[in-house]
């Protein structure tokens, strides 16, 4: 018995001791984390994530790596955020990259109840912007060019809910004008500077290098407030022209297959650094508002967008898909 009693305590002992591993062994993250952007560098939400991945890399001493995926009307990275089945897999994106889908297309290749909004980084600047060259001082200076040339400008959007905006905008102003697209979005910008499309509906971040050069006009903003950094733009509201209005939120999102606690340490770590002065100052320099929110807020902030889609959707006569 005596025997039996010291092979237990041996045995006790020896989980006592392993607990803390198998503690850690449950931490997250285990490994690499990677961030999905469904659009391409330099975009506002690109260069958001690499910040935002900078910082947590540093907190959660594992690498945060930043993956591009563009293309497909932000289908592409969606794809390959929801296919890696995987808790260490994220996605980095502005809401619009889905929250017009049921609209904008026939049939949608994925679940989007499977999409789980985690934490609200950041609200892009979304600006419309011409070439300074075309002469054009507002946005209905340009309604009124292009009501007067029917089919001879063209106009590119960023993909995803920008598209289905700017188009309640060409049918709610009876402009005809012709859509460029574009899965890179940076192209996008230079075109427009070289006058080959005549406005564009971006991030600030974008186009801000050929606005300070001088190549390019801000003429309005899509988002419901003006901003500090442009404070003489106004918004499209402002303007007169309602049905461009919407908000870029942009955030993290994570699948079922992030554990509730992963997803909680997530939130936390990423709305405590981004209450830091340095941080809102460096995001700032990029053209883009930080506007920290828990999960709570940011799937508030997003079924208003959702909402706006919706009424959109009316003006535009479409139908969610089957």
């Amino acid at each position: 018995m005596a025997a039996l009693v010291r092979l237990v305590s041996r045995v006790a002992l020896a989980f006592i001791t392993l607990m803390p591993s198998l503690g850690n062994a449950q931490a997250w993250p285990q490994r690499s984390v990677k961030f999905i952007v469904p659009l391409g560098p330099s975009s506002g939400a690109d260069i958001t994530a690499r910040l935002v991945a900078e910082r947590l890399q540093s907190r959660w001493g594992q690498p945060v790596i930043v993956e591009n995926r563009a293309g497909g009307d932000g289908l592409v990275g969606i794809a390959a955020f929801l296919g890696a089945n995987d808790d260490h897999t994220l996605l980095f994106a502005p809401s619009g990259s889905y929250t017009a889908h049921p609209y904008m297309r026939s049939t949608i290749p994925y679940n989007a109840n499977d999409i789980l909004p985690i934490v609200r980084t950041t609200v892009t600047v979304v600006t419309v912007a011409v070439p300074a060259s075309l002469g054009v001082g507002s946005l209905g200076e340009f309604v009124d060019l292009a009501r007067s040339q029917p089919g001879k400008l063209n106009w590119s959007t960023v993909n995803g809910i920008n598209d289905f905006q700017f188009m309640a905008l060409v049918k709610t102003t009876g402009i005809d004008a012709v859509r460029v697209p574009y899965r890179d979005v940076v192209q996008a910008a230079n075109d427009l500077g070289e006058n080959r499309i005549q406005i564009y509906c971006s991030a600030y971040a974008t186009v801000r290098p050929l606005v300070e050069s001088g190549k390019l006009k801000i003429i309005a903003l899509t988002n419901t407030a003006r901003v500090g950094f442009l404070p003489e733009v106004p918004t499209s509201r402002e303007a007169g022209f309602p049905a461009l209005e919407f908000d870029g939120l942009v955030g993290i999102f994570g699948t079922r297959f992030v554990p509730p606690a992963a997803r909680e340490k997530i939130e936390k770590d990423t709305l405590e650094f981004l209450q830091d002065p340095k941080i809102a100052e460096r995001v700032t320099a990029t053209g883009t508002v930080v506007k920290p929110g828990t999960t709570a807020e940011f799937i508030a902030s997003i079924e208003i967008q959702k909402a706006v889609a919706a009424q959109t959707a009316k003006i535009l006569g479409l139908k969610v898909a089957e």
